[in-house]
């Protein structure tokens, strides 16, 4: 039953701004509305992010008072960046002797190049003794009459040293600046990647706290009482007072919100989404139900940013086809958007009586190659959703589609120039288009082990229709379009998750030290309003590095699914099955939670011991968990500790490369935790009783331990 509780996501886009209303209890989407992006008013994206909630909620029947998240993503951070609107940035470089030299370097800084021919604006000033009030002041000074408008203070070693940076930021926030102190930025090691991720951050501040304002003090106006949360750019998001203190985070969140809708509205557990828009599609990775995250390079260098692993081809919706001689040479990059021209297969009949193909230059610099049709009613661009649209492969009531006929004449004078007919032309044109997308698809899939027989391709935005069916025909992977494409980034705002990581580099860590880590993740997500019983976190430790890493997320309020489309033990065990790649008879159930089943069959070998294939299915039908090899027992929190330490002990490999504790996972209630990061047993089991704890003793434990190769 729906209720008057609803969840609210904005995307703001360069062009358009995307709202949706999701009910709070059931996540079923209530209404959409767009509006222009409103970059010119005298409150910026603010304004268009209020129109569209007004309109929002008088579509929905909604009041102000009956939202109880509202959470928006934004582009402004990227757009700053790329076209090189940010702030001046005053780098006060700390320290003496060596440090000294290390700091000073920084001050090349100011060499980065963000645009063609523009460079980030910076000016440095040193400090030998960041308690040395007087020279603290001499070098603020000195970068304020250079123009300073934002100040980072850096220091080496001040990830486990702060004290110095955190003077420095002091000074500065007195005289009314605003300040970035680099071990607020990240906790890892690497003073030059570290800073420079800090700078970044910094020069888009100014810029970033001005419009948190303005749309904090809209909404508020609006009459909206529920917290303000922003877009993350590894799909989660996060409250607008860390936003604040962090706006780098929102760099590269647009396809983060795209992904977040997949994850939590299709509920992707391993594949690939695509967001196709009229110009580009962003491919982006989702294994074992999450998304795959890495540092991201920004302005052409590695960072500290913890970003969506995201991939973009040139090729969308309104990308158009390339002919000589006779054949298709080629589709895009040029959008019929770019050229200022309008599909064909949107036209009417009418407008492509007399319709011929002749071949444009669509910019100055492009190749004079581009296939367009001059017809009664103007001239048409020739593209990837016509060719779709021709073959079928809109389904009904999707954004893109049209009459088919229509897109089918549009095609047909391409085929003559061709000399072939319509379904070959329109099917040359997809192949030329969706190849520069198969390529990086494979890439992916191979960078990230994903089996061919289990990845899902699922697209979404509103050019999903023109690239992912064909893609999965071509491929033979099952691939379908998400619901709602057309605001699947918004639908991923309004469902995205409050995350928080937290990394430190510890040699040696212990137990102790680690549970630390994942105390301080889950600490910070509850403080930006995430439910506590709901907070997961996954802990990861590197003896590579020695970094221990932390994620964790939660939501705002405890939720349920709409339980008229959940599966039934036939589905699941279909599910299970073309998982496993085997029949549904040798499929057995392992073990069971209130919102899991676990399934198994065994793969016999004649030189090598048996497997033992485990899947994790949820009350949706989705594999949550892949295991190929595992053992699975059940038991309850009041036994666990003992049976998970005989478990681990006896799953414990030792070797030239050091101890190797197994994969653990845990079923508990309604979560999968995931304790498979830790490879020293005993923190591993300390991160297990971690997750018992506060948990009724006879509540069951499905325990799937997984040994590693």
């Amino acid at each position: 039953m729906n209720t008057h509780r609803i969840r609210v996501g904005i995307d703001v886009g360069g062009t358009f701004t995307d709202a949706v209303a999701v009910d709070a209890t059931t996540l079923q989407l209530l209404g959409q509305v767009k509006v222009p992006t409103s970059h010119h008013h005298e409150d910026g994206v603010a304004h268009g992010i209020v129109e569209a909630l007004d309109r929002l909620l008088e579509q929905t029947g909604h009041t102000p008072e009956d939202v109880t998240f509202l959470a928006h993503g934004t582009t402004q951070a990227t757009n700053a960046l790329l076209e090189g609107d940010v702030a001046t940035v005053g780098l006060i470089g700390i320290g003496t002797g060596p440090g000294a030299t290390l700091t000073r370097r920084l001050a090349a800084f100011r060499k980065l190049e963000l645009t063609p021919g523009k460079r980030l604006p910076l000016a440095y000033a040193h400090v030998a003794d960041p308690d040395d009030a007087p020279a603290v002041r001499a070098a603020l000074d000195e970068v304020v009459r250079e123009g300073a408008e934002v100040v980072v203070a850096s220091q080496p070693f001040s990830v486990d040293r702060p004290e110095g940076e955190e003077a420095v930021a002091a000074a500065a926030r007195e005289r009314g600046l605003p300040t970035t102190a680099a071990h607020d930025i990240t906790s890892l090691y690497g003073l030059h990647k570290r800073t420079r991720t800090a700078v970044v951050n910094a020069a888009i501040l100014p810029r970033m706290l001005a419009t948190a304002d303005l749309v904090d003090a809209s909404i508020t106006k609006a009459g909206v009482s529920a917290p303000l949360m922003v877009m993350r750019c590894d799909g989660g998001v996060m409250s607008l007072d860390e936003m604040r203190r962090r706006p780098l985070l929102t760099v590269l969140s647009g396809p983060a919100a795209g992904v977040a809708g997949a994850l939590m509205q299709e509920r992707v557990s391993e594949g690939l989404f695509l967001e196709t828009g009229g110009t580009s599609t962003d491919i982006s990775v989702v294994r074992r139900g999450k998304v795959a995250v890495r540092h991201a390079t920004m302005l052409g260098r590695s960072s500290y940013l913890s970003a969506l692993d995201v991939r973009t081809v040139g090729v969308g919706g309104g990308s158009m086809v390339r002919i000589d001689g006779g054949k298709v040479v080629g589709v895009g990059p040029r959008s019929a958007h770019i050229a200022g021209l309008p599909y064909a297969c949107f036209a009417s009949a009418e407008d492509l009586r007399d319709a011929k193909v002749t071949t444009i230059r669509p910019m100055a610099d492009d190749p004079a190659d581009y296939a367009v049709l001059d017809a009664a009613g103007g001239r048409f661009a020739i593209t990837m959703t016509c060719a779709a649209n021709a073959l079928g492969r809109v389904p009904e009531g999707d954004f893109a589609r049209c009459d088919q006929e229509v897109a089918r004449a549009a095609l047909a004078p391409l085929a003559a120039a061709l000399g072939t007919d319509v379904a070959t032309a329109a099917t040359k044109l997809l192949d030329a288009g969706t190849d520069q997308v198969k390529s990086v698809v494979e890439s992916m899939m191979r960078d990230y082990r994903l089996e061919e027989d289990t990845a899902v391709l699922v697209g979404g935005g509103g050019g999903a229709a023109s690239v992912t069916p064909h893609l999965a025909a071509v491929t033979g992977q099952e691939g379908r379009i998400a619901r709602h494409n057309e605001v699947i980034s918004p639908i991923g705002v309004a469902l995205a998750l409050i995350r928080e990581q937290v990394e430190r580099i510890i040699p040696g860590a212990g137990q102790e030290q680690i549970l630390a880590v994942r105390a301080e993740a889950e600490a910070a997500v509850i403080a930006q309003g995430a439910a506590a019983d709901g907070v997961e976190v996954e802990v990861t430790v590197d003896p590579q590095t020695s970094t221990v890493r932390a994620v964790a997320t939660g939501a705002t309020e405890l939720r349920t699914q709409d339980r008229a489309h959940r599966a039934d033990e036939a589905d699941r065990l279909r599910a299970a099955a073309m998982s496993l790649r085997t029949d549904p008879a040798s499929v057995r159930v392992l073990a069971g939670s209130p919102a899991h089943t676990v399934y198994g069959t065994e793969v016999r070998r004649r030189f090598r011991a048996d497997r033992h294939p485990v899947r994790v299915v949820d009350a949706d039908g989705v594999v949550r968990l892949h295991a190929p090899d595992a053992r699975v027992e059940t038991t309850t929190v009041g036994r666990a500790p003992e049976v998970l330490a005989g478990l681990v002990k006896e799953a414990t490999s030792y070797g030239d490369g050091g101890v190797r504790a197994p994969a653990l996972r845990l079923l508990l209630g309604s979560r999968i935790a995931d304790l498979s990061g830790v490879l020293d047993p005993d923190p591993l089991l300390a991160l297990a009783r971690s997750e018992l704890r506060s948990r009724a003793a006879d509540e069951p434990v499905v325990a799937v331990v997984e040994v590693r190769s």
